[in-house]
């Protein structure tokens, strides 16, 4: 599917496809087993994330003289930029009478607290302790020990990327009225994909699912993209979940390939809450052999919002799903 590495493609990828009416698919009903999903998602569940949790895309925190303000798992976040550029975070709360440090402002590099002006350089004081940072050039992350409740790494794991300087980047975000575990069951659902999202996706057949029998969960995919009418874009995914609250979806043959989707599902509301919310951020990171490529990365600035608006308009639906597990879930109503 995929041309030779190394070279250059100069064919299309469009391919054109029979009509065929949405009632007309193949049933995937029987391949999607829940206790298939159940068990993948068990795993997923099981894998370390050394306490680290993604907070945003990392334009969002802008050397501007205005701090990024976030709620994690319960807990107020504060995020800026320091007079070098370089991220810092710790509490949102000012540990002298409470003023909320994401509506201050940044001085110098420094955090000023706009009630009584405690100016917070990223080093503890004042009992005001910061919190570990790691900006990877799409998303930042923050360290959260107390809520994590694992054994802290110095680094997150960030997915290998498609370099910076052949790909074009997009970050969305959305919350919902779920847990981070329905949007990462939505997302090791891929047979949902062409009957839930038609207007995207189509001639979808899911090759490989994980066996639990050790090494690493793939769902492997062949599924063509939806561009106009009858013209499709074949290609083949595989879906990984590396960590507890992150699925990766990586492009391995057909057009694009060595692309990726990074699904983030961080928590917004504290562990057990009655009414959680998550926020999902999803890096797409998009590239490409074809001689048009060249171009689209030209365009990127035009380019980011498109992307941003596919996105939105998968998870629009998808947040649908994620809150409905979660509603079956909380009301003793999920099939099984």
């Amino acid at each position: 599917m995929s041309a030779p590495s190394g070279r250059r493609r100069f064919g299309s990828p469009l391919r054109l496809r029979p009509a065929q009416g949405w009632a007309e698919q193949r049933p995937s009903w029987r391949e999607a087993k829940p206790a298939l999903i159940a068990s993948a998602l068990q795993r997923a569940a099981a894998r370390a994330s050394g306490n680290w949790f993604v907070v945003g895309a990392a334009k969002d925190v802008a050397v501007d003289g205005r701090p990024c303000g976030r709620l994690v798992a319960g807990m107020e976040v504060v995020l800026w930029r320091d007079a070098r550029g370089a991220l810092r975070a710790g509490p949102g709360v000012c540990p002298h009478l409470g003023a909320p440090l994401g509506e201050s402002r940044v001085v110098c590099g420094s955090l000023v607290c706009h009630w009584h002006g405690l100016a917070l350089d990223g080093r503890p004081r004042a009992g005001w302790e910061p919190f570990p940072v790691h900006d990877d050039g799409t998303l930042v992350w923050v360290r959260l020990d107390a809520a994590g409740g694992e054994e802290a790494t110095e680094r997150p794991a960030v997915p290998v990327r498609p370099a910076a300087a052949q790909s074009v980047a997009a970050v969305f975000t959305a919350v919902g009225r779920c847990e981070p575990q329905d949007i990462i069951a939505n997302r090791l659902d891929p047979w949902h994909g062409a009957w839930f999202h038609p207007y995207s996706f189509t001639d979808l057949t899911v090759l490989e699912t994980p066996d639990g029998a050790g090494g690493e969960d793939r769902f492997v995919v062949d599924v063509s993209f939806r561009v106009a009418g009858r013209c499709v874009v074949p290609v083949r995914a595989v879906f990984t979940a590396p960590g507890p609250r992150s699925v990766l979806m990586r492009i391995t043959e057909g057009e694009g390939a060595g692309s990726v989707v990074e699904t983030h599902a961080t928590p917004i509301t504290a562990p057990a809450s009655s009414a959680p919310r998550t926020a999902v951020v999803e890096a797409v990171v998009a590239t490409s052999r074809s001689r048009g490529f060249a171009l689209a990365r030209s365009l990127a600035p035009a380019l980011r919002p498109l992307m941003r608006r596919a996105a939105g308009r998968l998870w629009r639906d998808d947040l649908d799903y994620a809150e409905r597990r979660w509603d079956l879930r909380s009301t003793g109503r999920f099939p099984g």
